[in-house]
């Protein structure tokens, strides 16, 4: 036979890869496990023993054991202190939810009883918003659930997903929410403009048209340090435009730079309306039309029918409520000067 034709010799068929081997969790110290979680959440042993409320050498141990049985270092020394390895990266987001349901689990909690109950919840805002809702919300804290605590976060949108889907946070509060699966959310309150400026202004006692206003050097909230405001938009469309003096990062600060200029703010009314108590300001409408905005609540959807949880969208959502059906206090204040 010609070795043209010669036949080929069979190969045999190649196996499929073989499936990872399930873990032996009867081998898994569950300890260990909670610690894990602690390594990689603090990436630091002190606090991740202050964590689980362990010493610092027993830590230490656990993650000689863990990088064992695991056959990765974890953590591993970077520039300003620890680091996770990406093998860390992997784990830790699964096993902190893991952990969570287990909990979950083993509480087996029908209800939740705000009078009685020792728990801390986190939310995710910005300092405007915590300054809107935080002190009512304490209030009915105070009276309805004596030993709930809270942590406040400041709100990153494109970090926040996986920390709500994981339970690290509970409810985030802001008027621009992710748009992410899994994400649900609630409308807290609608949130109009006002321009604020200081005693005295001339445009009090001129009044406040298009023209005045545009005379005026403006001071605007940008969080982001950069673009343009709602009213740039706006007075783009009619072909004008305002000089922005002042550009700020923070809004609780924003109020207070106008009260020794002639600078013009305009900010969300529950903004500014309580400066107006303590410093001399006045509050007027903006000369241009300025579109609304929704303040929600948002959450991951594995929390919807959590008794805990249902519980703290009710009460900030009363809060806000509550805080909302108050007279401004702009109105109440002119209605005092009228009545003098």
């Amino acid at each position: 036979m010609s070795p043209v034709h010669a036949r080929r010799p069979r190969l045999p068929a190649a196996k499929p890869p073989a499936s990872p081997a399930p873990a032996d969790l009867t081998g898994i110290n569950l300890n260990l496990v909670v610690a894990l979680d602690a390594l990689l959440t603090e990436a630091n042993v002190t606090r991740a023993a202050e964590r689980v409320g362990v010493t610092q050498s027993a830590m230490s141990h656990s993650l000689r054991q863990l990088r064992e049985l695991l056959g990765d270092a974890l953590l591993i020394r970077g520039r300003g202190g620890m680091v996770r390895t990406p093998r860390a990266e992997q784990l830790a987001a699964p096993l902190h939810r893991g952990l969570l349901e287990l909990q979950r689990a083993l509480r087996n909690e029908p209800v939740f009883e705000p009078a009685t109950a020792r728990r801390r919840f986190t939310l995710v805002t910005g300092d405007y918003f915590a300054a809107t809702l935080l002190p009512e919300l304490l209030a009915l804290l105070g009276r309805e659930a004596p030993h709930v605590d809270l942590a406040v976060r400041h709100l990153v949108v494109d970090q926040v997903s996986t920390p709500l889907e994981s339970g690290e946070v509970d409810l985030g509060v802001g008027a621009f929410p992710p748009d992410l699966p899994g994400l649900r959310q609630q409308k807290l309150f609608t949130e109009d403009f006002v321009c604020v400026v200081r005693e005295g202004h001339p445009v009090i006692r001129k009044g406040l048209d298009l023209d005045t206003y545009l005379r005026f050097p403006h001071v605007l909230i940008s969080p982001r340090g950069e673009g343009v405001g709602v009213v740039d938009t706006e007075l783009a469309r009619r072909g004008r435009s305002r000089r922005i003096a002042l550009r700020l990062p923070y809004f609780l600060t924003a109020p207070l730079t106008v009260v020794r200029s002639d600078h013009i703010l305009t900010a969300p009314r529950r903004l500014v309306e309580p400066f107006t108590e303590a410093w001399p300001l006045q509050v007027l409408t903006p000369p241009v039309p300025l579109r609304t905005f929704d303040v929600v609540q948002f959450w991951h959807e594995r929390f919807d029918d959590d008794p805990a949880h249902r519980w703290l969208r009710g009460v900030v959502h009363r809060a806000a409520g509550a805080e909302a059906a108050l007279p401004s206090r702009a109105s109440r204040r002119v209605r005092r000067t009228q009545s003098s």
